[in-house]
């Protein structure tokens, strides 16, 4: 099975990140985090990109707040599917992330999930690994039946008090 890497532009980005590394394990998907900054460690960042084809990821997903280039800087540099995360900061509530993730340029695209977003990027990691590993499809489709049963629990539990 392909990895998921994950990659924080700060390590004060792990409180948000966490809840992708937690629905990967849930998954028992294969994954690697790094911390690398698009402007502290753009050399590192950029190598990392290249070379994760050849490392065995299938997806990388990007988290970094304010300006939030990162998903767009790893994405400019491998053909892998990117998936940013718009972190929230102090500055902005997240929209600065949210926009710099979200508007990439013709050529380069970057899947943007909701500001702190992190357990959707994973799914979407998950899914897009679903594609060639019938297993993980399997896993989606029980965890959605869950999700839904459940939904219809609280909508007859509801119904009954009202």
């Amino acid at each position: 099975m392909k990895k998921v890497a994950i990659i924080m532009g700060s390590d004060s980005d792990l409180p948000v990140v966490e809840k992708a590394i937690e629905t990967l394990k849930k998954y028992e998907v294969p994954y690697e985090v790094h911390v690398y900054s698009a402007h502290r460690t753009p050399v590192e960042a950029r190598d990392f990109a290249l070379n994760a084809r050849k490392n065995n990821f299938g997806v990388i997903i990007a988290a970094a707040g304010k300006a939030a280039h990162l998903a767009g800087a790893i994405a400019a540099n491998t053909t892998i599917p990117v998936i940013g995360i718009p972190v929230k900061s102090s500055t902005l509530d997240g929209l600065d992330a949210l926009l710099s993730t979200v508007q990439m340029p013709s050529g380069i695209p970057v899947a943007t999930v909701a500001i702190d977003g992190a357990a959707n990027s994973a799914l979407l990691a998950i899914e897009i690994l679903s594609v060639s590993d019938e297993g993980l499809a399997i896993k989606l489709e029980n965890e959605r039946k869950k999700s839904a049963e459940t939904v219809l629990e609280k909508d007859k539990k509801i119904s009954q008090q009202y």
